[in-house]
């Protein structure tokens, strides 16, 4: 566990640096640290403190809430596919910034944080109360179904209300996209809250969710409350995907992706709480070195942030997939 620890928290710090120095411009180290240290005005100056420094803290902290939020989802659903984007979450928040911007015009900061956390919220209980409704015997790729189901209508309505309204279109098409370049820097201030938030309720929460692990009944057994225990994380799942939504807009696939890898860099099943540091750390450097990507595959261009993470996550998708049909077969 240590050594994981450490393994990522030296990963993430090169990833960090690295974004610093590469984009379409290289600069070499003593150009990055004679910026941060005189806090000159050429530039590149302006660049790398300006432009990298903040897409850099976007992608740590939007990586680090959508991997929590996947975690989140996978060990209250037993689901090894649960994540933000495919459950329809990404959508619901993303439909609410644009009926909001739809209907009432310029939208503060705030509100859109606010508008971002209620549709991820609301999406999030659509899901689950359809999937329960449905009962056990769809399976546990039942809520995966239903969420994918719900994702691609709330992203349909998302796209009417563009094609209604020209503001909309223009104000939200570049954030809809997804991405880390240019976005107001006090959005930051509620994925990072969000991520606070869901830190502490992640300690909390952690024996519960531990106990999980066994079958309801069991859990039952034990003195845990599993619908509070759900619910609670489930709540905090959609507030991290929502203060994500708000910082970058939909981004999807990081939510599935590193709660596995984390999961894979120990020898032993550690628990909830390990897990979670270990997750936030690995989604922190799949979002840092997808941005370094975004930069350099299409230079001078850039590439969806969206785009870059498919490319990884439909094939991390597929394998989930194949080996779940395999241990089911009993191959």
């Amino acid at each position: 566990m240590k050594r994981s620890l450490l393994l990522l928290l030296l990963t993430l710090l090169v990833a960090v640096i690295a974004s610093l120095h590469l984009g379409v411009h290289v600069y070499g180290p003593a150009t990055v640290w004679s910026t941060f240290a005189s806090g000159g005005d050429s530039m590149h100056d302006i660049i790398i403190r300006t432009l990298r420094l903040p897409r850099t803290l976007n992608a740590v902290l939007t990586g680090a809430a959508l991997s929590l939020s996947g975690l989140f989802m996978q060990a209250v659903t037993r689901n090894p596919l649960a994540e933000p984007g495919l459950l329809g979450v990404n959508a619901g928040a993303a439909f609410a910034v644009a009926g909001g911007l739809a209907l009432f015009g310029a939208l503060s900061i705030t509100s859109i944080g606010v508008l971002a956390i209620a549709g991820a919220l609301a999406a999030a209980a659509l899901v689950f109360g359809l999937s329960g409704a449905l009962g056990p015997e769809t399976g546990p790729t039942g809520i995966l179904l239903v969420g994918v189901t719900v994702a691609a209508m709330l992203a349909a309505l998302t796209q009417l209300i563009l094609l209604l309204d020209e503001t909309a279109l223009e104000t939200l098409l570049f954030w809809l996209s997804g991405g880390f370049a240019d976005r107001p820097l006090p959005l930051l201030w509620i994925g990072g809250g969000a991520l606070l938030i869901a830190v502490a309720g992640a300690a909390f929460l952690a024996p519960s969710i531990d106990a999980l692990r066994l079958d309801d009944h069991s859990a039952s057994g034990i003195g845990v409350n599993v619908v509070r225990t759900r619910l609670v994380a489930l709540t905090l799942a959609a507030v991290l995907s929502a203060g994500a939504v708000a910082m970058s807009g939909p981004v999807t696939f990081i939510g599935l992706i590193a709660p596995h890898i984390a999961r894979r860099l120990t020898a032993k099943r550690p628990g909830f709480a390990a897990l979670a540091v270990l997750t936030m750390l690995t989604g922190a450097i799949i979002a840092v070195f997808a941005d370094i990507l975004a930069r350099l595959i299409v230079a001078p261009g850039e590439a969806p942030i969206g785009a870059v993470l498919a490319f990884v996550g439909v094939p991390f998708l597929i394998h989930l997939l194949r080996a779940k049909r395999l241990r089911e077969v009993g191959v």
